[in-house]
């Protein structure tokens, strides 16, 4: 069964109002950790890294649905958060971002034509048990139809141009660190916010006091998480980390044969440089991964 990001549990039209906080206190679960933000704050490497990652997937996810480079960014952070990578290894990166990317694909039943397909296996093997197994993320993306059913918005077409332009704000910030201090509910709540003061400006005020009725919204973390965003809007053409325009490439995608990017001519490691991760220990998992290019 395909994995829908707007429906990750079940659809919130069937829930009740004391189900609705176990969809709120879930988020968390499918954050990277806080020290994962701050080693991004601090590490010039580790930022730089993360920002190639989002660029090389797009580069292959251009005939895809945006929501697979989205869910596999998901994937790739909360592993780099758990678990340190290998030193000196520009393919292992590689290896990573690709292997993420294919779990993607999986979960939505999207066909994705690759290569190396051993390699790609077993790295995904690692991250499954870094992420324990939780793949069914919750991202920003669930929580639109809720806040959504909380305005006086009626019409159909107006509700969906709303979501529609909050979804491509989220999609497009996905490069924003500071965006990862926030949790998805948030990110939805200040996207739609953002729309709406973009299209309706005459219901923005209605439909940010709606929002901010509901008791699993932060004020302060919404009021800071909305300007971010309005930033970003303010910003005429500002870049977009995934690039959706149709691509007529068609070969298999080799984590082996890309070309180095800048970041991987530059750096060498990967992960925080100062900041004391706590990590889990998956039995030796950084000689797993060594050892994948050699089977």
């Amino acid at each position: 069964m395909e994995f829908e990001l707007e429906d990750p549990l079940t659809s919130f039209q069937d829930h009740q109002s004391d189900t609705v906080p176990i969809f709120f206190t879930s988020e968390s679960d499918h954050m990277p950790s806080q020290n994962f933000l701050i080693s991004l704050k601090t590490s010039d490497s580790l930022a730089s890294f993360r920002r190639e990652s989002i660029s090389y997937m797009s580069q292959f996810a251009r005939n895809l649905d945006p929501f697979v480079p989205y869910l596999a960014v998901n994937y790739m952070d909360r592993f780099i958060s758990k678990q340190e990578i290998p030193q000196g290894k520009p393919w292992v990166l590689r290896l990573l971002v690709v292997s993420c990317l294919s779990l993607a694909a999986k979960m939505k039943n999207t066909p994705l034509s690759l290569s190396d397909f051993m390699a790609i296996n077993k790295m995904e093997l690692l991250i499954l048990d870094a992420l324990e197994w939780r793949m069914r993320s919750i991202t920003p993306f669930p929580f639109l139809q809720f806040f959504l059913s909380l305005s006086k918005f009626q019409d159909p077409t107006l509700i969906q141009a709303l979501k529609r332009r909050a979804s491509e704000l989220i999609i497009h910030a996905l490069n924003e660190i500071k965006l990862l201090e926030y949790k998805p509910s948030i990110i939805a709540a200040s996207a739609l916010l953002s729309a709406s003061h973009e299209l309706f400006t005459l219901q923005f005020t209605s439909f940010k006091a709606s929002i901010l009725s509901c008791e699993y919204v932060n004020r302060e973390n919404l009021t800071k998480c909305f300007n971010m965003l309005q930033g970003m809007v303010a910003m005429e053409g500002y870049d977009s980390s995934l690039d959706y325009t149709v691509s007529s490439a068609s070969s298999p995608l080799s984590l082996l044969d890309c070309h180095c990017t800048k970041w991987e001519c530059n750096n060498s490691t990967v992960g925080p440089e100062k900041i004391d991760i706590k990590r889990r220990k998956l039995n030796g998992v950084c000689y797993q991964i060594s050892q994948i290019q050699r089977e």
